[in-house]
């Protein structure tokens, strides 16, 4: 048992071995998860939800595309167990609090029985209809239009910075002005100005996430000229090595890139 589980066991919760395990004895099981190919193993394969013996529904809250959440339904549908698409929006701080965003997509009869457990995970849950794989394609929406806020925000904020311009002040007037996001208003000064750079989610979470936003409206014939160039920086701070940095880090590199010093994108007034 992994640091975090264990931590939890601590706390009382109950610790399983296997995904199938959880599903022997859980009539509803829930998994967010890092990638498509995992959370179809851990849905699907030999040790997987789909072989558990109590299991009605299965909500996947992992951002894996519309595609992989199809096969994962299909799957299970041939077990006689139900699926609800139901990716999260918030970050960390979001679900440690239960005040995630929740899009969720499922017959009514499903999302009528998991309607208890999703309202005590998030603040708000937004059904977007009975189609699995509509919510995938919601929250693919809602992270493409954050990473390209990410991205058009921190070169905007190098730029300022390398101008002389403070970085609390550009935020300030940012979140006064028609510049204002929730890059500003939360992540920024909650990840940036503090110098932490912890926001809690990977550069190479909010990339895959990007690159299947694009795949999935390419299938769909839809131009995304703005979309693909912001994906080229997010897909080039990978590349650079950078895949396990904060996303926030971002910022950093970009200043790098412009000769600007880190100091000069947080705030001075930090202890």
């Amino acid at each position: 048992m992994t640091r975090r589980p264990s931590r939890l066991v601590e706390r009382g919760a109950i610790g399983h071995a296997s995904a199938v395990s959880v599903a022997d004895v859980a009539t509803c099981v829930f998994a967010c998860l890092p990638s498509a190919k995992i959370s179809e193993l851990v849905a699907l394969g030999p040790n997987g939800v789909s072989s558990g013996k109590a299991v009605r529904v299965y909500g996947e809250m992992s951002t894996i595309g519309q595609q992989a959440v199809e096969r994962i339904a299909r799957g299970l549908q041939a077990r006689d167990i139900a699926t609800v698409d139901a990716p999260v929006s918030g970050g960390p701080a979001g679900a440690r609090a239960g005040t995630l965003a929740i899009m969720a997509a499922g017959s009514a009869e499903t999302m009528t029985f998991v309607a208890p457990w999703l309202s005590r995970m998030g603040s708000r849950v937004f059904p977007v209809g009975e189609r699995v794989g509509a919510a995938q394609t919601m929250k693919l929406v809602n992270n493409l239009v954050l990473a390209n806020t990410m991205a058009g925000t921190f070169e905007a904020m190098v730029f300022g910075a390398k101008a002389g311009l403070d970085a609390v002040t550009m935020i300030e007037v940012m979140n006064a002005s028609t510049g204002s996001s929730w890059v500003t208003t939360d992540i920024v000064p909650r990840a940036v100005l503090p110098g932490t750079f912890a926001f809690g989610a990977a550069t190479s979470i909010i990339a895959k996430d990007v690159s299947l936003g694009i795949a999935e409206a390419q299938a769909l014939g839809v131009p995304m000229w703005t979309l693909e160039q912001s994906a080229r920086l997010w897909q080039f701070a990978m590349a650079q090595g950078h895949a396990h940095d904060d996303m926030t880090r971002l910022l950093t590199m970009i200043a790098s890139w412009a000769g600007v010093p880190e100091a000069a994108v947080v705030s001075q007034d930090q202890p």
